[in-house]
């Protein structure tokens, strides 16, 4: 799957509403999921830190490959 065409933003924003943070801090282990989280400070450190993009970038493409099942638990 290609991500042309969608943000870091629109990743991290679809992964939190599908996961919420609490969850998504348990399926990628970074702190700025777990505390104090935030979209805009979650963007800060993802831009600035390659391997924790690659997380959200690999988490975001394997859910968009096999469908959003919020009761999801794998990966």
């Amino acid at each position: 799957m290609k991500l042309d065409g969608i943000t870091l933003e629109m990743m991290v924003t679809a992964l939190v509403e599908n996961y919420g943070w609490e969850r998504l801090g348990h399926k990628i282990n970074i702190r700025c999921f777990q505390d104090n989280p935030s979209i805009k400070s979650s963007l800060i450190f993802l831009r600035r830190t390659p391997w924790a993009r690659t997380k959200v970038e690999d988490l975001y493409k394997w859910r968009s490959e096999t469908g959003w099942d919020p009761r999801d638990n794998d990966k």
